[in-house]
């Protein structure tokens, strides 16, 4: 974005990058086969600068990896990492530091991650501890572990302990990356060599003196991936045991590696006093306040000294990550990263008037807002643009250099409502890549408690901005983000003033009246903040936020397509549904027809607990005229709504969402009154089958379809319950499945709340114990659901059991090729990888685990032994992740809000 025109991030230097691979074909090429098993056999091959040439290099391999790191943080990003890493020898790309504990726990989620590494050429240098493993062997030989300031004094029995094990678990982690198809070499001697560390203290403990780095330069050269373990030899030949940390730091310190990582079960530093990770440290201005607090002492205390000892031996650019396995691709390979980033960090300036600055750093700003601009008045633009900065009070936060620059409006004086406006925030390349804009953030969250800004939705930064704020909503392309915001009330002003206001409040507009206006929407939104408290006698601000929020974490891009998961709230290119002409009102009103179900009493249930949905006109024929249970919000009493009933109201364009809960073939006459009533803004969810077929209408699996498509459209019908589970259990597999005439089987059991609430045979309880009923055994309407969605034949046997919510599927697939068990895991958990309500496990799913939840579980995994039929075990609740909570996924991204609002995601 540019920073005055579009009052947020420019757009820096592109980079080319790799076309996108499809899912499928990006799922069948990470997935390792036996074939690519290590050999010690093979031939010595030759390693380029940057780049090995190995069994992965060709080309297709390196694409699919790219493909799934751009699902975890933007092509741009990516591709701006994965240059930096190449244009280095490859002993210098990363050092990474692997705890005991990981390699009994997290091994296999470590060498899918050093697999994709590999798969790029890239030659991350390994070393690891046992230190856990080591205190369990100690105390199964009856050796009580002495310690001195936290280091494990080491005698001669607790060392020929200590050796063995990290021989043992050295070998195995080689050979865990050699079974992943990764080239691993065991490097146990020769590269670490140590001082004794005051001997009569901690007798056979050493500290390192010098790094040989011959041996890890070979084993790379070689094409493996060197495998170091944390013991040292002196001078005269004596092993010693030394800290796996300082280890690491001395690799470090020879190496000078682009990236030092500490993988670390707990997934950063932790305060002791809050429970919160600890996101950042910036060294320089940190350090001594963190040696203050209490609760850094031992371990901790020591881990932080040491390495600032290191940082301060390196490039100011050297940071440190402590994080979990599972993020190790996020924090290499994006800007938002993952656990706690120790870094000597970059000191931000300050300025409140321009007058405060000389003519040389006036000069850098005006160079720095030029940057952004286009065309050739960019440098009258600026000009003007700094003469209003004159007029009204503002702060900027710069660096020495100006790589990054901040403007933000402070609330103004005297009111109750502290919101401050980012106004411009503009990062070169190498400030994103030095994690100054992080550090920008941490003075801007330490001096504005409430802060308000916007970016351009198709913006590639939206990850990091997400990770920043509290909540988002979106509006014509563009994003307003907020953090900080107690009160509902305040949220909600916020939101209806970027509706009504929009660019003239954040966008592109005249830059000479830019900040005026930008003050002026900021006065607005807390004078109406203020009224609406003072209409409540005693109100206090909420602790509790029930608004639109955006999930606290970077946005997952989907695997169903390139379009990015929105984390934050989304809308279509037309104004939010509802909007007559600027105005809007927030919560959206919502109408449901049909509520008499089960499936309706669980959305009601849902709609209650959303913070931006108000739920206006129920209707059941059976219940009119009765009080509705269950919603808390105000009193609603059930209609019986007619077709015209409808019409009229959607003519009136009262209400922005109709909610069809009613049997198959039986809600079109009132889709067809909201048709005719001209009111085309107007969204229509149905759950029934009667337009799963029809090709004008969107077919709302977020999981398997765009988001986008469904972001965009009016008409969404709902997938069925026992539809979803089977597509999601299927789709994974579908480039693997043999051809026809062999196609999958579906056998399913749902309890008999899916019979509905109509008396039956099928939901009769006493007639469902002790008792299976088979039903509709061919051509059920799922049947064809699901082979049309899926685009294969799928037969699918339906029966129904005693309990009441809950479905099992047992899929049995036919595959076109051997694959092992693993093999398939791997492409189900690359698929649904950031996927909120889908659990890929290893274990069969227990339909008991899952009543009462909102997502999905996948697992068994089972293959036969001929390698060509694998059977596949799907849980899914019917009435929730089945209907109800699917139907609000899709209501909050065709109406603009965080697609997860109002549902409990575990």
């Amino acid at each position: 974005m540019q920073s005055l025109g579009r009052p947020l991030l420019r757009q820096v230097a592109s980079y080319s990058v790799t076309q996108k691979l499809s899912t499928r074909a990006c799922s069948t090429l990470l997935v390792p086969s036996q074939r690519s098993v290590s050999s010690p056999k093979r031939q010595r091959r030759h390693v380029t600068r940057g780049f090995a040439s190995s069994r992965y290099d060709d080309g297709s391999a390196r694409s699919a990896v790219i493909n799934v790191l751009n699902n975890i943080g933007s092509k741009r990003e990516v591709q701006q990492y994965l240059a930096q890493f190449t244009s280095v020898s490859s002993q210098q790309f990363a050092v990474i530091k692997v705890g005991g504990a990981i390699l009994t726990d997290y091994l296999d989620v470590l060498c899918a991650s050093l697999r994709n590494l590999n798969q790029m050429g890239l030659f991350p240098v390994i070393i690891h501890g046992a230190g856990p493993q080591l205190n369990k062997l100690l105390e199964e030989a009856g050796v009580e572990p002495a310690y001195q300031e936290g280091i494990r004094i080491t005698d001669g029995k607790t060392l020929g302990v200590a050796r063995k094990l990290f021989l043992e678990e050295n070998l195995k982690l080689a050979e865990a990356l050699e079974s992943w198809g990764v080239r691993a070499r065991p490097i146990t001697s020769g590269v670490l060599m140590a001082d004794y560390k005051d001997k009569e203290i901690y007798q056979l403990v050493g500290e390192v003196n010098q790094v040989n780095v011959a041996p890890i330069k070979a084993a790379i050269a070689d094409g493996y991936i060197p495998v170091l373990t944390c013991m040292a030899e002196s001078e005269d030949g004596q092993v010693l045991n030394v800290n796996a940390d300082k280890a690491a730091a001395e690799l470090a310190r020879a190496l000078v590696p682009l990236k030092i990582v500490y993988l670390s079960e707990k997934g950063g530093i932790h305060d002791k006093e809050t429970g919160k990770l600890v996101e950042a440290i910036n060294l320089d201005e940190e350090y001594d306040e963190y040696m203050k607090k209490p609760w850094v002492i031992h371990g901790t205390r020591s881990k932080i000294r040491d390495i600032k000892t290191l940082l301060d031996d390196l490039p100011r650019s050297s940071s440190v990550a402590i994080i979990h396995p599972e993020s190790l691709e996020r924090e290499l390979f994006t800007h938002s990263g993952a656990g706690t980033l120790i870094r000597r960090g970059t000191k931000l300036r300050q300025a409140e008037s321009l007058s405060e600055l000389d003519a040389e750093r006036l000069s850098m700003l005006k160079k720095t807002l030029v940057r952004d601009r286009e065309g050739l008045d960019a440098g009258a633009v600026v000009e003007r643009y700094l003469e209003t900065l004159k007029d009204r009070p503002f702060r900027a936060y710069y660096d020495e250099n100006m790589e990054a620059l901040a403007i933000v409006l402070p609330p103004s004086s005297g009111s109750s409502s502290a919101l401050a406006h980012l106004a411009t925030l503009t990062m070169s390349r190498s400030a994103w890549l030095s994690n100054i804009a992080d550090n920008v953030f941490q003075n801007l969250k330490r001096d504005f408690p409430k802060l308000a800004w916007t970016v351009k939705q198709d913006d590639e930064n939206l990850t990091w901005f997400s990770e920043k704020a509290d909540g988002s909503i979106a509006r014509r392309g563009e994003v307003l983000f907020w953090y900080g915001i107690e009160s509902p009330e305040e949220v909600r002003e916020l939101m209806s003033e970027f509706v009504q206001h929009g660019r003239q409040m954040f966008g592109d507009i005249n830059l000479e009246s830019q900040l005026h206006r930008a003050a002026a929407a900021a006065e607005r939104i807390r004078a109406g903040a203020e009224r609406l408290m003072g209409n409540r006698p005693g109100a206090q601000p909420m602790q509790a936020r029930a608004f639109s929020t955006s999930a606290r974490r970077p946005i997952i891009p989907s695997k169903a397509d390139a379009t990015p998961r929105r984390g934050y709230a989304t809308t279509n290119p037309n104004p939010p549904l509802g909007i007559k002409n600027s105005e809007k009102e927030y919560p959206s009103k919502i109408a449901l027809i049909g509520a008499r179900g089960y499936t309706g009493q669980a959305l009601i249930d849902l709609l209650n607990r959303h913070p931006n949905m108000d739920l206006c006109h129920v209707s059941s024929r059976e219940l009119a005229g009765k009080r509705l249970k269950g919603y808390e919000k105000k009193e609603i009493i059930y209609e019986n709504l007619s077709p015209d009933d409808v019409r009229r109201m959607a003519e009136k364009q009262e209400i922005d969402c109709w909610v069809m809960a009613l049997p198959n073939g039986v809600c079109k006459p009132y889709v067809d009154a909201v048709d005719e009533s001209g009111h085309k803004e107007a969204l229509v969810i149905d759950l029934s089958a009667d337009y799963r077929f029809t090709p004008s209408w969107t077919y709302g699996l977020p999981e398997l379809v765009q988001r986008s498509k469904i972001a965009s459209s009016t008409r969404v019908s709902n997938p069925g319950c026992y539809a979803t589970a089977a597509q999601l259990g299927i789709a994974p597999l579908l480039p693997h499945l043999a051809p026809s005439p062999a196609h999958p089987t579906v056998f399913g059991v749902s309890g008999y709340s899916g019979a509905g609430t109509k008396p039956s045979p099928k939901n009769n309880v006493q007639n469902l114990t002790d008792n299976l009923i088979p039903y509709s055994l061919t051509d059920h309407i799922h049947e064809r659901e699901i082979s049309a969605q899926l685009g294969t034949e799928v037969a699918f046997i339906p029966h129904v059991a005693v309990w009441f919510a809950g479905i099992h599927h047992t899929i049995s697939l036919p595959l076109a090729h051997e694959m092992t068990s693993r093999d398939v895991r791997n492409l189900y958990q690359d698929r649904y990888h950031g996927e909120k309500l889908v659990t890929v496990r290893g274990e069969s799913p227990l339909v008991k685990s899952i009543a009462g939840k909102h997502g999905v579980e996948i697992g068994g995994f089972a293959v036969h032994s001929g390698g060509k039929r694998v059977v596949i075990n799907v849980t899914i609740d019917n009435l929730l992740k089945g209907a109800a909570t699917q139907c609000l996924q899709n209501m909050n991204l065709a109406l603009g809000y965080a697609e997860y609002e109002g549902i409990p995601v575990e």
